[in-house]
């Protein structure tokens, strides 16, 4: 569109004519645009406006020629609220030389409904005079319908991204807990091993030192007795040799238990299901608890090493968990293996446990065995009810159903 409008060309006639040649060109011009166009005098009557215009405000154009443009399309906002005559940019742009484009606003229809327009409006000028305005304007209904369903998306995308977010800083920390968890853990078995070495195997270490040392003086001074006094040296020297024997093998008793603390040997020679089953009947024994014990696995395929260890550590964990926590003394477990699943479930008659117990941020140990089932491809489902006991249910699925 033109600020000011051009000077028309001088009209060109045909015989017989009545009218220009440009006029019928310039109508046909007017006709042809999708978009709507109007012109209005000073006082904001329209003077002309073409068809696409007219009828996107329900009018034929012989119904809206004469008429105020802004009392039958612009008079109110979109809230309803009377919008002044004098506030409208369309009418500024004659009356202050100020041309406009506006996408924000609202025309009205003949019927009384509105529609979002985005129009633009600029003085007609004839020899520095300002004559009017000519306004083009478009339904703009659908794209405001796009723009607004783009915004919702966003805004969805936006409050998915921040939940996320939120979501993996949560994850984060937990993951943080968990390893600084774990490295406590190690530091205290390692605190713990080591002591039992000292106490253990450090006492017997020494006290064959001593018996060494004891042999060692008195072969050396065999030689010196008499035969009777060197006989009964012998004899004692058996006695002594005996004791130590003793004492070696209750060292070699104690580093195979602690060894197999570090990693039951009965796991890498009989499997899987003897270690579950080993470990179970260790834990009630010494915890003086009575069992139920269900094991069927006669379908069961073997597992990688690392599955094998992780179910192993998960199972010794349901089972702490029991000793630390529960106050039980009754245990039920049953573990079902087939060549598409494996279960293993472990219920005490202990006091029981609110849920939120198991899900808050130091349950580490929960945590810990929550992200070894999901490794492997499973999930661990918790029950619990204050006086009733707790139930942990261990689910690994290993081939796609």
């Amino acid at each position: 569109m033109f600020a000011e409008t051009a000077p028309l060309p001088a009209p060109v006639h045909l015989p017989g004519a009545d009218q220009p040649v440009w006029r019928d060109k310039l109508s046909q011009l007017l006709e042809s645009t999708g978009e709507g166009i109007f012109g209005i005098d000073m006082d904001g009557c329209c003077t002309f406006i073409n068809r696409a215009g007219a009828e996107q405000l329900g009018f034929a154009p012989g119904e809206v020629l004469g008429k105020n443009m802004h009392e039958l399309a612009h008079h109110s906002h979109g809230d309803g609220a009377h919008y002044p005559e004098h506030l409208c940019p369309i009418f500024n742009a004659f009356r202050m030389a100020l041309p406009c484009r506006i996408d924000t606003e609202l025309f009205w229809r003949r019927d009384g409904s509105a529609f979002a327009v985005e129009y633009s409006s600029y003085p007609i000028v004839d020899g520095g005079v300002v004559q009017g305005a000519v306004v083009t304007f478009v339904d703009i209904s659908a794209r405001k319908r796009a723009e607004e369903a783009l915004r919702h998306a966003n805004d969805v995308l936006e409050q998915r991204v921040s939940e996320r977010t939120q979501a993996l800083s949560e994850a984060l920390q937990q993951l943080r807990e968990l390893s600084a968890y774990t490295h406590t853990v190690r530091e205290e078995e390692r605190t713990r091993i080591a002591r039992e070495v000292h106490d253990e195997l450090g006492s017997l270490l020494v006290a064959l030192k001593m018996d060494v040392g004891w042999l060692d003086k008195r072969l050396g001074e065999q030689q010196q007795r008499e035969p009777v006094a060197a006989q009964a040296m012998r004899d004692t020297m058996r006695s002594k040799c005996q004791n130590m024997g003793r004492l070696i093998e209750a060292a070699v008793d104690n580093v195979g238990r602690i060894i197999t603390d570090l990693r039951p040997s009965i796991l890498d020679h009989q499997g899987l299901w003897a270690a579950l089953d080993w470990q179970a009947h260790e834990f009630v024994q010494s915890a003086e608890l009575t069992l139920d014990w269900q094991m069927e696995v006669e379908q069961a395929v073997p597992l990688p090493e690392p599955s094998a260890m992780a179910i192993f550590r998960i199972f010794q964990e349901m089972l702490s968990n029991v000793g630390r926590h529960a106050q039980a003394s009754h245990l039920a477990i049953t573990i079902l293996a087939t060549a598409g699943e494996i279960s293993v479930r472990v219920q005490d008659n202990g006091k029981g446990a609110a849920a939120a117990a198991f899900e808050a941020a130091n349950a580490y140990g929960v945590m810990g065995m929550r992200e070894r089932a999901r490794h492997l491809g499973g999930s661990l489902e918790i029950s619990s009810q204050i006086g009733l006991g707790s139930m942990f249910h261990l689910r690994i699925q290993l081939t796609k159903p």
